[in-house]
């Protein structure tokens, strides 16, 4: 028997860089995940593996280093370990009685940690005779992407890490959370570098069954499915995916199954690939498929359902829509505005974007196609809800245009900003929502993001102090100069072992010879002052402003006596190519032989990476367009480990900078020619560096240690530290938002829905009648030189009253307000002083019921006044909630349309506020 031999096959064979030979490899179709059983003294390691506790929990971490030192710091991950590590090494643990006594204290140590009520619980007592605040029996919290470790990469940046943050703060608070989000196949990319330095993606698979994760199944162990119908009669059908972090189960659908479709399999290929039409069928399946897919699981383990469910953006935004048909087509078979009452009462909504291209906008057409109308426009998606009125939920200026983010508002009765600065910059911009009323009276609030302690304190400074306790304020300022100096050098240090160790890896993987790359070696200085700068490469955030002077840059970093060295990382979106462009033009000024020792770019940002980056960084570098950062919480991770911030007054840094945690860039907010900003930018940034930072940074005593960094870094770490932690962030959403949701959903829901159904029939009262509602009056009497002089003394008393004509409405079920304030030139009230009108009279003969109120103007000078009537109702959080207003006939045009839909349309408001002399 003869044998040919493939010669075209042997003559495939290339030479790589490196000069060896590298041959094509055989490509596996299939993948999948063998174990080796562990010993019966091991078992707990697995369970141990299997919660995602371990990413934050440094004592099991050093179990799992204890197990194969090598292993782990490969890859941080203990089921890959635990698959790879020697059978023999196995067995000598298991008869190792030290290691044993550790694991079963780890094992008891979790055990403990999951029984614990923790904070939630103490708080929840603290409710009982609070009728506004009511603990929630659960707490839905839907994401896009969760960034919770490395080993499961379903996460691309800030939204990923703040929602992983966000159930990791969850988890050891004690709230009753559910997690909800998409089992990405390919997750987001993996980043390297071409020889010329242009940004290259791949998608590695993600193997389930080698993740720390769980299918859920039925009690007969079948996969728990949930279906959604799509148009043209196909179903499409997603298993759900557990992944356990802490106390907390996260919910991961996935719709790479056999039954769907090759379409439908690929919504969950990878994360914020494809287009819109591929795009809003994952948020389809995340909204609609999610919802369902807690239900299944409350009915599985008994859980509470949820009373309050989080959008965190307006990626979950069908949620509301899904939950309105439970409602609908369930046994309460509530009609629509009433259950969306209910649906309204108990949802909160988060907005991360300053500027209106971050949000999600989809084709009128597009939403219409997938929401599937039949002939008389009820949408099989939704059961048999009116597909105009859901339109209506998203409906813009634009009306082709469908925006998730007014659809999140609408169907969400709290929402909040991301930090104080994003909450005013988002109540302007979505004021349209709500004419007539000034944009800081739009009832958008803020919640500043914060950074899970845990998870990114570096281990040396969690041996002194648990970054989470009231103890660490005083555990900080009791340290010693010396030590917190010697502290921040050997994090510098470590960081300097990594970098080198990047950089040569990077080398390799771009084609350079181990010859070419001898220079990685040595590169960085462990006592030089060494600035952190890693984020998304979006044009905001101006990767490239410190290279618009290069020469002053050069002079900056290769000063002999003083050196600073710059640690760059981040990724751009695989379709910005203006992102990659950035990204070139910085590995291209890094390679300047005189620079590559004191500038690098390393590619694959990620959670392992960050953690070094974070702790190792004397300063960290943020320069964006002020406000278009909604918060940026990498500055939050290098405070926490005494890293001083350099950051334009933008996002939480406008907040929380006190001129002794770092500086604040002068910034030229303003300046319209974006050229002439930058560089005006620049110079701010070049000149803190050259004046105040490299000189306090080197400024040492006779013992070598710069005393004032030090006091500055003591700041740090003990003022701004408890201001930027996640568990300040999950509790200020709890007092602020899950507990007022949870009692809100609670009155609605009780007696039948018999406050919801109130609700809804006011709203259409409203509907009928708001058109007859008019203001045909406003007189004022007392001091007349309080309104005649304008050099009066503040604190003159002056009654006014308003002659309201209700149209039928009750004078409990408005709100009259009287507003004083100094007025411009133009006539506009300047931060008036509202105040509650009482009805003092009426309806009378002509029908008109008089409100009126004292008011003391606090300022001298020419004041004006007008009065306004809003819809008042007890199951409305504010003023502006429903978007009606009506102010005197005839001092402006017709507002427009209110915020909130009904089955009717929207409400109709007044006049805008402006006021007459």
């Amino acid at each position: 028997m003869s044998h040919s031999v493939n010669r075209t096959a042997l003559a495939s064979g290339r030479s790589n860089a490196r000069g060896s030979v590298a041959y094509n490899r055989v490509k596996a179709f299939r993948r999948f995940t063998v174990r080796v059983p562990l010993p019966d003294s091991l078992a707990d390691l697995s369970a141990l593996a299997h919660n995602l506790r371990w990413s934050w929990h440094t004592p099991t971490q050093n179990i799992f280093a204890t197990v194969d030192p090598e292993l782990w710091a490969a890859d941080r991950d203990p089921l890959r370990l635990l698959s790879e590590v020697a059978p023999e090494r196995l067995a000598e643990l298991s008869t190792d009685a030290a290691f044993l006594d550790k694991l079963n204290e780890a094992a008891s140590d979790l055990e403990s940690y999951l029984a614990d009520s923790a904070w939630f619980g103490d708080y929840s007592g603290t409710l009982d005779d609070d009728p506004t605040h009511s603990p929630p029996v659960g707490i839905a919290y839907f994401s896009m992407e969760f960034g919770i470790s490395e080993v499961l990469p379903i996460y691309s940046g800030g939204l990923g890490i703040l929602a992983g943050d966000h159930l990791k703060a969850a988890s050891d608070l004690g709230l009753p959370l559910i997690g909800v989000g998409l089992f990405y196949r390919s997750g987001y990319f993996r980043q390297s570098l071409s020889h010329d330095g242009w940004q290259i993606e791949r998608y590695p698979v993600n193997d389930p069954t080698a993740l720390p994760l769980t299918l859920l199944t039925d009690g007969e162990g079948a996969p728990v499915t949930i279906t959604i119908p799509m148009p043209g009669s196909r179903v499409l059908t997603a298993q759900i995916w557990v992944a356990t972090v802490g106390r907390i189960p996260l919910l991961l659908l996935d719709s790479d199954l056999a039954g769907n479709d090759e379409e439908l399999r690929a919504i969950t290929d990878r994360l914020y690939g494809g287009d819109q039409n591929h795009r809003i069928k994952q948020e389809i399946l995340l909204g609609i498929g999610g919802t369902r897919a807690i239900r299944e699981y409350v009915r599985l383990t008994g859980r509470a359902q949820p009373s309050v469910f989080h959008m965190n953006e307006g990626h979950a935004g069908f949620l509301g829509v899904e939950r309105i048909r439970e409602l609908v087509t369930g046994p309460e078979a509530l009609d629509f505005d009433t259950a969306e009452s209910v649906v309204r009462a108990s949802n909160v909504f988060t907005t991360h974007t300053p500027v209106p291209a971050g949000i999600d906008r989809f084709p009128v057409d597009l939403v219409r196609y997938y929401l599937d109308p039949d002939t008389e426009g009820r949408s099989r998606l939704l059961g048999g809800l009116d597909t105009a009125t859901v339109l209506d939920l998203g409906d813009e200026a634009d009306p082709n245009i469908f925006n998730m983010a007014h659809m999140g508002f609408r169907l969400g009765q709290r929402s909040n900003g991301v930090s104080e600065l994003h909450g005013e910059v988002s109540r302007a911009m979505f004021a349209d929502l709500w004419p007539g009323f000034d944009a800081d009276e739009v009832p958008i609030g803020s919640v500043t993001n914060g950074v899970h302690g845990p998870t990114w304190v570096a281990p040396a400074w969690q041996h002194l102090t648990d970054p989470d306790s009231p103890s660490a304020e005083a555990v900080y300022r009791e340290l010693t100069a010396e030590k917190i100096w010697t502290q921040r050098n050997d994090l510098r240090a470590e960081l300097v072992d990594e970098v080198r160790r990047r950089a040569l890896a990077s080398g390799r993987d771009r084609g350079f010879t181990d010859a070419e790359l001898g220079w990685t070696t040595d590169i960085f200085d462990p006592n030089a002052l060494t600035i952190g700068f890693a984020r998304r490469a979006a044009t905001y955030k101006r990767l490239t402003l410190m290279l618009r002077d290069p020469d002053r840059l050069r002079a900056i970093l290769t000063n002999p006596d003083r050196p600073v060295q710059l640690v760059i990382a981040g990724k751009a979106h695989p379709a910005d190519d203006g992102g990659k462009s950035l990204i070139q033009q910085v590995v291209r000024f890094t390679e300047d032989p005189d620079l590559r020792d004191r500038m690098i770019f390393l590619p694959d940002y990620d959670i392992s990476m960050a953690r070094h980056i974070y702790a190792g960084c004397d300063v960290w570098l943020n320069n964006p367009v002020r406000p278009l950062e909604a918060c940026g919480t990498s500055g939050m991770k290098s405070a926490l480990n005494g890293g001083l911030n350099l950051s334009i007054l933008d996002g939480w840094w406008d907040e929380m900078a006190d001129g002794e945690n770092g500086w604040a860039i002068g910034s030229a907010e303003g300046v319209t020619d974006e050229h002439r900003r930058d560089d005006l930018e620049a110079q701010a940034l070049y000149e803190l560096l050259e004046e105040s930072v490299i000189p306090l940074f080197y400024g040492r005593d006779e013992a070598g240690i710069p005393q004032r960094w030090v006091e500055m870094v003591r700041h740090t770490l003990a003022e701004l530290g408890p201001k930027v932690l996640a568990s300040r962030m999950v509790r200020d959403y709890t007092t602020a938002l899950y507990a007022p949701a949870a009692s809100s959903f609670e009155l609605i829901c009780a007696d039948d829905y018999a406050g919801a159904r109130d609700l809804a029939g006011f709203r259409g009262q409203l509907n009928q009648r708001w058109g007859a509602v008019q203001i045909l009056g406003v007189e004022d009497s007392g001091s007349d030189a309080a309104t005649a002089d304008p050099e009066s003394t503040p604190g003159a008393s002056v009654t006014l009253t308003a002659h309201v004509e209700l149209g039928g409405l009750t004078p409990e079920r408005v709100a009259v307000q009287a507003l004083v304030g100094r007025v411009s030139a133009e006539g506009d009230i300047l931060d008036p002083t509202i105040t509650e009108m009482a009805p003092t009279g009426g309806p009378d003969a002509s029908g008109r019921t008089l409100f009126s109120a004292v008011v003391s103007p606090r300022h001298s000078g020419r004041h004006g006044y007008t009065a306004r009537v809003l819809p008042k109702h007890p199951n409305l959080t504010d003023d502006a909630e429903l978007g009606f207003v009506r102010y005197p006939s005839g001092t402006a045009e017709d507002a427009g349309p209110g915020v909130v839909i009904t089955a009717s349309g929207y409400g109709a408001t007044g006049a805008a506020a402006v006021t007459s002399s």
